[in-house]
């Protein structure tokens, strides 16, 4: 049986960082694979 295309994306396992293996919140303009902890990101 073929998927449609939004459950295929839908079913993607959440992305996580590639040093501590945290879940990383996914942003459409952004393909890092680094979390901000591990990247020393700060908000202001």
């Amino acid at each position: 049986m073929i998927m449609k295309i939004t459950e295929f994306f839908r079913n993607l396992p959440k992305k996580q960082c590639k040093e501590c293996g945290n879940e990383i919140e996914e942003q459409h303009e952004c393909y890092g694979n680094t979390c901000n902890e591990c990247l020393h990101v700060t908000e202001i």
